[in-house]
């Protein structure tokens, strides 16, 4: 397993930008892009940055006056459409993925194909977004501190969109942190597992709330808690984690954009300026807004602060359940 150390160290300073990035002048930034933009997307489709990165597409499209092309490319946890962008040379590719990509699975994978540290750098974080712990309602349980006094006494089992993804790591942070057991049922993208929630082959799952939330709110889900460190518009009257069961609990994820480390320092501004501007207009805050997601907009060097901070949280959790996929 890899120490944090050395990655959140070596992400820090090289994602910053200011050095480690191939330069290039304004004039060569304005001018870019000369081709097709193709913007990997490590996640199935339906996912909450699969629908961001296709919101920006038209806005994209014509204000770089060139075709702006989603691929979605799942599997391995991200790795293998992260891996494809780490190793592109074309100038114009892109990941949309979620932070988890280089906060997680450096923990996860002794061979992840790609060094997240030294082949990626953030161009920025679009919006951040929580996973929503939900129940069936037959299950019976109306809040976060029920269903962990009836995890302790017996056998209860949850489902996540996959094996190291968002809503695996902040149960299994949530477990740690009650010293309770439940049985992990992971599936292959958050749709499956909500639909296996309502349809009652498990009794729970803490996922992506831009996904759960239609089934809360016409009452096929009971929402018991969310897991970042404020309440969902969408949802006001559902609690935090922090305000139900424990103090201080945050499992806030990112929806990121990316760039091979290759790309020049001033192309990957000149791409965060644009995104930013759209992210940040009032429309499109409100259309993430309906999807329970936050713009957050931020420059490379702050995203790098945040990676730094968020992957020795979820190291320690990856050490202390001694998860390991590969």
């Amino acid at each position: 397993m890899k120490t944090c150390p050395r990655f959140l160290l070596h992400a820090v300073l090289a994602l910053s930008l200011a050095g480690g990035v191939p330069a290039a002048s304004a004039q060569d930034a304005k001018a870019w892009p000369q081709k097709t933009v193709r913007i990997v997307v490590p996640t199935p489709p339906g996912a909450p940055v699969d629908l961001i990165v296709r919101l920006l597409q038209p806005k994209l499209q014509a204000l770089w006056g060139q075709p702006v092309v989603i691929e979605n490319k799942p599997g391995a946890g991200g790795n293998i459409g992260a891996q494809e962008v780490a190793r592109a040379t074309d100038g114009h590719t892109l990941l949309g993925a979620p932070d988890t990509v280089v906060t997680v699975n450096p923990h996860l994978y002794k061979k992840l194909g790609f060094d997240p540290a030294k082949d990626l750098v953030p161009v920025i974080y679009m919006a951040s977004f929580n996973q929503m712990l939900v129940c069936n309602p037959r299950s019976g349980f109306g809040n976060a501190s029920a269903l962990l006094k009836a995890a302790r006494k017996g056998s209860v089992t949850y489902a996540s969109s996959g094996s190291g993804g968002p809503s695996h790591m902040a149960m299994e942070m949530l477990l740690a942190a009650t010293d309770v057991k439940m049985t992990h049922v992971p599936y292959r993208g958050p749709s499956p597992a909500a639909l296996d929630v309502v349809g009652g082959q498990v009794q729970c799952g803490f996922i992506v709330s831009t996904v759960v939330l239609p089934f809360v709110k016409d009452g096929r889900l009971t929402g018991l808690a969310v897991s970042g460190m404020t309440r969902s518009p969408q949802a006001p009257s559902i609690p935090t984690i922090a305000e139900d069961s424990v103090m201080g609990f945050d499992a806030t994820f990112f929806e990121t954009l990316q760039a091979p480390a290759t790309l020049p320092r001033a192309v990957i501004e000149k791409i965060r300026d644009d995104v930013a501007k759209l992210l940040l207009s009032p429309d499109f805050k409100a259309k993430l807004q309906e999807m329970d997601l936050l713009a957050v907009a931020n420059t490379p060097a702050e995203a790098a602060k945040r990676s730094a901070a968020d992957a020795t949280k979820w190291g320690r959790i990856a050490k202390l359940i001694n998860l390991s996929l590969d």
